[in-house]
Order: structure tokens, then sequence, then C-alpha cells
């Protein structure tokens, strides 16, 4: 069920010959900077939403029983912050595999405060990949990210993760806290 797109990546060239660029992070990469970086800002980019409609059969799941983990939408008038790394190209290898399941490189233009931009790099998972969920009934949703569990740890880590760093940098974003707020409680929790 996983769909290894790290051959596809490597095909994606156009940072190849640059000294560094940003890499533009919006789920666990805001908060899980596992790659060396020589600089990190936070950081937005305009018509793309947070959504959690990627199945994780390898990070926070299996695939008996996928997680659910971000990607991005297109959504007209939207913003979506993150934080913004500036890397060197061969950081991408590394990095290429953590996104293996699914995830595309795609070209952005990164936004810093008083809005100026810079040329950048997302890692974006769309409906065309195998691994893609899509869109269900919230409920649905958090109960799922509630019980997936897999080799990175537990789906319910990664939400409440997310939603800790978010709440870091003065960001709200409804759909991460309507998950947050009807996840049913941990194992031992009443």
């Amino acid at each position: 069920m996983s769909f290894d797109t790290r051959a596809h990546n490597r095909a994606m060239t156009h940072f190849d010959r640059h000294d560094s660029f940003w890499l533009f992070g919006y789920g666990s990469l805001i908060w899980k900077a596992d790659f060396p970086f020589i600089e990190r800002r936070p950081a937005y980019i305009e018509g793309w939403t947070r959504r959690f409609w990627q199945g994780s059969h390898d990070h926070r799941g299996t695939p008996a029983a996928p997680g659910r983990v971000a990607t991005l939408v297109r959504q007209h008038g939207s913003l979506c912050h993150g934080m913004a790394y500036r890397i060197e190209p061969g950081v991408l290898a590394g990095l290429d595999l953590r996104e293996k399941n699914g995830y595309l490189r795609e070209r952005v233009a990164v936004k810093f405060e008083h809005g100026r931009a810079e040329e950048g790099l997302i890692y974006l998972a769309t409906e065309h990949n195998a691994a893609f969920l899509g869109e269900a009934p919230p409920a649905e949703m958090a109960a799922q990210i509630a019980h997936a569990h897999g080799p990175s740890g537990s789906n319910r880590e990664y939400l409440l993760n997310l939603a800790e760093a978010l709440t870091e940098q003065g960001v709200h974003d409804g759909h991460v806290a309507m998950l947050v707020s009807l996840l049913p409680p941990a194992e031992g929790e009443s």
C-alpha cells in the first residue's frame, strides 16, 4: 500500500545547483527537524491549507491500520503557516526517504515576515498516490488517529505535537484544532 516516491523525487533536480534553498514544513517537519539545516524560521505559503488526508503506512501506522498525517490541498485565499528551513541540496536524499510514502517535491513561494517571498520546496501528497485517504467525517478521522501506531510512534502523538508546535508559533489551524478536540481519551485517561 505504499507509493515509494524516491526515484521520482530524485528526478526533480531544480535545486541541485543551488548552494542552499528553503524547505517549508507544515506537518512533522515543524517539530521534528531530524536533518541538518542552516537556518530555521517561521513562514507561510499562500493558496494551501493543511489537511489530515494522507495515509501513513510506514511511520504513524501500518498497512493494516494506517494513520493519518498532514498534506496540503489547494484553497484559494488560504494561508498555511509552518516552519522554513534553509538547507543544502544534499539533505534531500534523507528527506526523500522520510517522505517516500506518497510525497512529491513541489516548488512553492515561501513567505516570511513582511511578505518577503523566496522560492522553496514542499513535500506534497495528492490524491494521485496509493496512500492518499482523502476527506472523511471529522470524528472518524480523529478515531483513526487516536488508534493508529507505527514504527515512528503513535498517530495521536503526531497530531498533538503538531498542535503544540502551531500554538507555540501563535498559529490557529481550525482543522488541527478540530481533530484534537475530537480525539477520544487515550487509554488510561478518563
